[in-house]
């Protein structure tokens, strides 16, 4: 018999749309799989305190700034688990605080991930047609320094299957 190829789901998530289309895509997964979906949002203090040695922010702004993401995470964690049990489906969600590549891959090793799903950053609002097809760095530092398989969700029309599931 074979086994099934995704037992734990690692998904990196951030409040953007992008990354709302891998957690349902993950979701999905879960849902049609059986897998365990772990949902990841990295407060990114790595670059944070980057501005403040750099004199772009002063440290109280640093404090607001990672007080305000903190503060966001948890919201848009709520909204996820929401999401997930719209569809029948637990998953865990955990906020983490650092460099969000570094972080991602630490998740990921721990929880013995099988896959890390990653939304597609370079389809974003805004991105020019220059830079469409772009990896951002982030993803780029995941995929290059993964242990396990990485999948960058580009599925068009997500939210309509979402719905049909």
């Amino acid at each position: 018999m074979l086994k099934t190829l995704f037992k734990k789901v690692v998904v990196a998530y951030n409040g953007s749309v992008s990354s709302l289309n891998a957690v349902m895509y993950g979701i999905m997964m879960a849902k049609i799989y059986r897998c365990q979906v772990r949902v990841v949002y990295v407060v990114d203090t790595d670059s944070i305190e980057r501005l403040v040695l750099k004199k772009f922010l002063v440290n109280n702004e640093g404090r607001n700034f990672t007080s305000e993401l903190e503060s966001s995470a948890d919201k848009d964690l709520d909204y996820v688990v929401k999401l997930a049990k719209s569809k029948g489906v637990k998953l865990e969600t955990e906020v983490r605080h650092g460099a969000v590549w570094s972080e991602i891959i630490k998740v990921s090793g721990e929880c013995n991930a099988d896959l890390i799903l990653l939304g597609d950053s370079s389809r974003s609002e805004g991105s020019s047609v220059l830079s469409r097809g772009r990896l951002g760095m982030q993803d780029s530092e995941i995929i290059g320094s993964s242990h396990c398989s990485v999948m960058v969700v580009r599925q068009p029309h997500i939210e309509q299957m979402f719905k049909l599931i």
